[in-house]
This record gives C-alpha cells, structure tokens and sequence, in this order.
C-alpha cells in the first residue's frame, strides 16, 4: 500500500497509474504541485484549506467540491451534489452525503459529501465528516477511509460497526489522533473489525520533543514534529 499516504486528519495522497490523487490536503509541508485532481469534501479549515490545496496543485489541476460551497473556491472545478456520478479523467466518481445524525457539525442541508472513486484497480470509498448514517448501508468498496476520532464524526466504536457492515478488504482510519481522537483510538478500533478485513495505519504521530541546542552563551529551543 506503499500508492497511499495520510499525512494528518483526512489529508490522503494516492498515486493511481501515473496520476496523484488527493483527498482534503492539510498541513502540507512541501510543496509538490503535483495532484491531478484534489477532493475536497467540506468547507471547515482543516479540510478546505487555501494554504495546503494550493501547494499541491498546478495550472492542470482538477477541482472536485460539493457544489454547496463553490463560493469559497476561487477557480473551476467541479461541483457535485449527493448521489451525483460523473467520470474524471479516467475515473468514475460516486458523491455520497456526508453528514450528523445528531450533532450540529456537519447538516445534512449543507450537502457535504463522501466519494467513491474507482481507481485502475481497486475502488475506495473516503467518508468525509459523517456519522453511520443510513445512506451508507449499502456502500461497497475495496479499502474504505473512515473517521474514527469522534466529537465531529463517528467514533471508533461507530467507525468499526460501519466497516463490519460495508465489509471492504481493507479499511484505513483516518480523522484521529491530532485535533480530535487520540492515537489509541486505533487500536481500540482494530479490534472491533471483523477477522476476514485488513486494517492498515498509515497515520502516524510522534509526540512533540523540545531539544535543547546550544550556542556559545545561548540556548536556541524548537520543536520538532513527525507524522
């Protein structure tokens, strides 16, 4: 699976027969201008994020938004509904809803949305911030990115009754471990998952450090942070 990366939340990179992928990038450090298409799959800061899509895309870059909030997107892209399909480049692209059942996060008026994306071999499925709601009973995919750090989205006990229901291959936690959820919310979730579906992390947090350097008669502190 060495094709997708998690660099923190739901910042997803996959590289698909040539082409880059992107879902929601944040916290991009470099910057790449390499993405052949970015997914954003709602308008909150650490999902739509001038800073970071603007760093991994180019002049050839193809925009993919809910059509809800166009108006926060300055330049073309494509605007889908839920249940919209459409094919880009050579991908067939299926918008979900994405949404809270009972918290104010995320309504199900603003029509955020997940996507299921059919790749060269394999299709995938990235929730976006939702709860399990019914819309997503009879998703089928092949790997399957899911929320599982709660508060704006299901938690893991949640995330796991909805990857034991849509049964994919492989299932990949994301939304965890840095602005919500804590690093053991995967593990707890590993072990709610059926035997027969493959859980892989590729979100990784290394503690902050302080080190200590010092310069003649000074001492320079800084942080270093690994993901």
């Amino acid at each position: 699976m060495n094709d997708i990366t998690i660099n923190t939340q739901s910042s997803i990179r996959i590289e698909d027969n040539g082409k880059v992928i992107y879902f929601d990038p944040f916290q991009i450090e470099e910057e790449t201008h390499d993405a052949d298409i970015v997914f954003i799959t709602h308008d909150h800061y650490d999902h739509f994020s001038k800073e970071d899509y603007e760093k991994v895309s180019n002049e050839n870059t193809i925009f993919v938004l809910p059509k809800s909030i166009h108006e926060g997107f300055d330049g073309f892209a494509i605007l889908l509904n839920p249940n919209d399909k459409t094919k880009i480049m050579d991908y067939i692209v299926e918008a979900y809803p994405a949404y809270n059942r009972f918290k104010p996060f995320h309504p199900k008026s603003k029509k955020y949305l997940g996507y299921k994306v059919y790749l060269s071999n394999y299709s995938i499925y990235v929730c976006g911030d939702t709860d399990f709601i019914p819309e997503l009973k009879n998703m089928a995919c092949n790997i399957l990115f899911v929320p599982i750090g709660g508060k704006f989205t299901m938690d893991y006990k949640e995330a796991a009754k909805l990857t034991n229901t849509i049964e994919p291959k492989i299932v990949i936690p994301i939304h965890y471990g840095s602005i919500v959820g804590s690093e053991e919310d995967f593990d707890k979730f590993s072990k709610l998952i059926k035997n027969e579906i493959k859980v892989i992390k590729k979100l990784w947090y290394v503690k902050y450090h302080i080190f200590l350097l010092k310069i003649t008669n000074k001492c320079l502190y800084f942080e270093k942070h690994m993901l």
